[in-house]
């Protein structure tokens, strides 16, 4: 397969990924540059080191779906890949998630401990690739908001400067326009009633759900490695652990093993159909 023929691939599937466009993310593809998928895919396979994994999204109490399960499914890949991940989030994800992921707590508060904080760490375990999956990113004002443009900034930790200060390669994934990274589409934003986040990335992934952007890049990077690889995922029994420990539905605000008010199903579905385009030709 030739380089044209494996972004044209990563395109059909990434027009998979948008296609309800119930956010808009559909026209916001149209003007970026084809082939994300196939190259951020690229850039998690090619990492040996230390992973960076940002995420989690305040909603009410407690904490969504959306986010934390992509960001367990990535950190399953990068330790099949051999790298080494770790998995950066508020106290609530943390807590649901550290017996059996290695986690680290972000700063409370945002500004200067956070920036003081994002360099310490980097000078001790300094990264060799971020990733950003559904995590709230600051609007042009330095505050954060959620789709309905409610400032959620009290609730957020410190997660910017991690991003802004990674010498490395980056990649944020976004399925709204208020997260972290999606300033690579700040013009495409302004049309959306929404506070966009300004924060730029190397490499955005757009989806209708952060999540599902996630099952497709593992399901790529699999597949650069073995063309002939199974399709594997645990998306309903990760959905069900984050449930059990306090996510919930971040549309519907409902404590189920949803994505967006999508049931598991939808997520498996797309999962499988991004297995089938990939399967059906060669390795890049």
């Amino acid at each position: 397969m030739t380089r044209a023929d494996a972004i044209v691939l990563s395109a059909d599937i990434e027009e998979m990924l948008v296609a309800r466009n119930h956010r808009g993310m559909a026209d916001v593809r149209e003007h970026m540059t084809p082939g994300y998928m196939l190259r951020a895919a690229q850039q998690i396979s090619a990492c040996t080191g230390r992973v960076y994994i940002l995420t989690g999204f305040p909603i009410g109490d407690s904490f969504e779906t959306d986010g934390p399960a992509g960001a367990m499914a990535l950190y399953r890949l990068c330790q099949h890949l051999g790298s080494d991940p770790v998995i950066l989030s508020d106290k609530q994800v943390v807590a649901a998630l550290q017996e059996d992921f290695n986690c680290l707590l972000l700063p409370d508060s945002q500004g200067d401990d956070a920036r003081a904080a994002a360099d310490a760490l980097y000078r001790s375990k300094p990264p060799a690739l971020l990733i950003s999956i559904e995590r709230p990113g600051s609007a042009a004002d330095g505050r954060c908001y959620n789709m309905a443009g409610a400032d959620i900034t009290a609730r957020c930790g410190g997660a910017e400067p991690y991003l802004v200060q990674a010498n490395c390669p980056t990649i944020a994934i976004g399925d709204g326009g208020n997260e972290l990274g999606m300033g690579n589409v700040l013009n495409s934003l302004s049309k959306l009633n929404i506070q966009p986040s300004v924060s730029t990335c190397d490499e955005l992934v757009v989806a209708d759900v952060s999540n599902w952007a996630a099952y497709a890049l593992c399901a790529i990077a699999r597949w650069l490695s073995d063309p002939e690889y199974s399709a594997e995922h645990r998306i309903r029994e990760d959905l069900e652990y984050l449930v059990a420990r306090g996510a919930v539905d971040g549309v519907t605000g409902e404590a189920t093993p949803t994505e967006d008010s999508f049931p598991a199903a939808e997520g498996e579905r797309l999962t499988q159909a991004v297995h089938d385009t990939l399967t059906s030709g060669e390795r890049a």
